[in-house]
C-alpha cells in the first residue's frame, strides 16, 4: 500500500503563546514541526510528505524544514478542514496519513499498528484510554459521567484517501476536529489501534514544558573529546576562547588559530559522531583563511541541535607558558556560553602549564585539551 502523508501545520498556536506559532517553536534546538515531519518520513510505508501551513508561514515552515524532502508548501485556510482539503488535492496514493504538527513524537510502532487495519476498514486512528474522572462543569462540579468505553483520538490517522475524499464531500458541519468525525459522519468505519503517550498534543505552555522533559528523558549521554596545538607566529594579540588577549605573539593558522574553540568543536563533532573539523572546514579551502573560530564553534552546535541534540557541558584545559588566562577566564566561559547558546555555568576554563617540558614549555605555542558531554536520541 502507497501512503502519502500530511501534516496539518497551518495553525496560530495562541493558547501556547510566543513570537510564533507553536509549531516552530524549539524543542532541544529543533521546531516542533521538524520533529513531526522527521518521525513521518523516517517511516518505510511513507512515500511521500508534504507539509500545509498557515498563510504568510513560508518562510519560517522553509526555515524549519529545510534539507527535508517535502515538496512544495502547501497553503490552508482559515479552519483545519479547508487546510485538509487543500492537501488532499495533492494526494495521488491509495492512502493518506494525516498528522497534527503539534504531536512533534510518533512512534513508528504506531503507524505499524494503523496500516493492517485499512484492510478492513476506510480509516483508523491511535487511541488513547481516558484515565480522569469526567463529570460536567460549572460553578460548582456537576455528576459524574460514565467514562466506560470513552477514549481519546490521536494522530496521525489514516485513510483510504477515496473515502475520505468523498466523506468530506458530504460533510456539512462546522470545521472538524479531526478526519475521523467526518468519516464517521458519512457512515464509514473506523477501526481504533492503540495510541501512545508520546502523542500528546501540545496546546499550552504547560505542553510544552512536559515534552521538553519526556523528550530529555529519551536521551542518551554521549562524550567527546578534542585537541588542539597553534605555534606562535606573527604580531598579537592570541585568540583564545572567541577572546582577544593582550601578547606579543600570536597564533599561527589557517583560521585566526583560536586552539580553545577549535578543540571545543572537535569535542562537540566527535560527541555527536560527526566527524572533525577537518572534514567541515578544510584548512586546504581558501575561504576558511583568517576565519574567526566562532563559526566553527557555532556551526557544531549547530549540527547536533539540528538532530535534537541538548549540549551538557563543554570543559577545556589551555596548556601554555604564556599569556596567563586566569585574568580571562570568566570572560571566555561568557563568549562559550554565547556562541552556544548555552548557561555559562555549563562551561568549564581552565590551564596549565608543563613545567618547561615540550614545546609549550618552550613557549613555542599553545595546546587545548576539550571535552563535552551531550545528550542524543540513540541511533535508529
Amino acid at each position: 500500500m502507497s501512503v502519502t502523508a500530511l501534516i496539518v501545520a497551518a495553525g496560530s498556536g495562541q493558547r501556547m503563546g510566543g513570537d510564533v506559532p507553536k509549531q516552530y517553536r524549539r524543542i532541544a534546538g529543533k521546531p516542533i514541526l521538524r520533529w513531526a515531519a522527521e518521525a513521518l518520513l523516517s517511516h518505510p510505508a511513507v512515500r511521500r510528505l508534504r507539509v500545509i501551513v498557515g498563510d504568510g508561514q513560508d518562510e519560517l515552515a522553509g526555515a524549519a524544514l529545510s534539507g527535508l524532502n517535502v515538496g512544495d508548501l502547501i497553503t490552508g485556510g482559515q479552519e483545519r478542514s479547508d487546510s485538509v482539503r487543500a492537501g488532499l488535492r495533492t494526494v495521488d496514493d491509495e492512502a493518506v496519513l494525516i498528522h497534527d504538527a503539534a504531536r512533534p513524537f510518533c512512534p513508528p510502532a504506531v503507524i505499524d499498528r494503523l496500516l493492517p487495519a485499512l484492510e478492513f476498514y476506510e480509516g483508523a486512528a491511535p487511541v488513547m484510554p481516558v484515565g480522569d474522572t469526567l463529570a460536567r462543569s460549572g460553578d460548582l462540579l456537576g455528576e459524574p459521567l460514565d467514562r466506560t468505553g470513552i477514549v481519546r483520538v490521536q494522530t496521525p490517522q489514516l485513510f483510504r484517501l477515496e473515502s475520505l475524499r468523498r466523506a468530506y464531500d458530504l460533510w456539512e458541519g462546522p470545521s472538524p476536529t479531526d478526519e475521523t468525525t467526518v468519516l464517521r459522519a458519512a457512515g464509514m468505519s473506523v477501526a481504533s489501534v492503540p495510541g501512545d503517550p508520546a502523542l500528546e498534543k501540545l496546546t499550552t505552555a504547560a505542553d510544552f514544558e512536559r515534552a521538553q522533559a519526556w523528550l530529555a528523558g529519551t536521551l542518551v549521554s554521549r562524550t567527546g573529546s578534542g585537541f588542539d596545538v597553534h605555534a606562535f607566529g606573527g604580531a598579537g594579540p592570541v585568540t583564545l576562547g572567541g577572546i582577544a588577549i593582550p601578547h606579543s605573539r600570536g597564533l599561527a593558522g589557517h583560521s585566526d588559530a583560536d586552539v580553545v574553540l577549535h578543540a571545543i568543536t572537535d569535542a562537540l563533532l566527535g560527541a555527536g559522531g560527526l566527524g572533525d573539523i577537518g572534514d567541515h572546514f578544510p584548512p586546504s579551502d581558501p575561504q576558511w583563511k583568517g576565519a574567526d573560530s566562532e563559526l566553527f564553534l557555532s556551526h557544531a552546535a549547530s549540527l547536533l541541535r539540528s538532530k535534537g541534540a541538548i549540549i551538557d557541558h563543554v570543559d577545556c584545559t589551555v596548556i601554555a607558558e604564556e599569556p596567563k588566562v586566569k585574568p580571562h577566564r570568566s570572560a571566555m566561559r561568557d563568549r562559550i556560553a554565547s556562541i552556544l547558546e548555552i548557561a555559562v555555568e555549563q562551561v568549564s576554563v581552565k590551564a596549565t602549564t608543563t613545567e618547561g617540558l615540550g614545546f609549550t614549555g618552550r613557549r613555542e605555542g599553545i595546546a587545548c585539551s576539550a571535552l563535552a558531554s551531550i545528550r542524543m536520541g540513540s541511533p535508529r
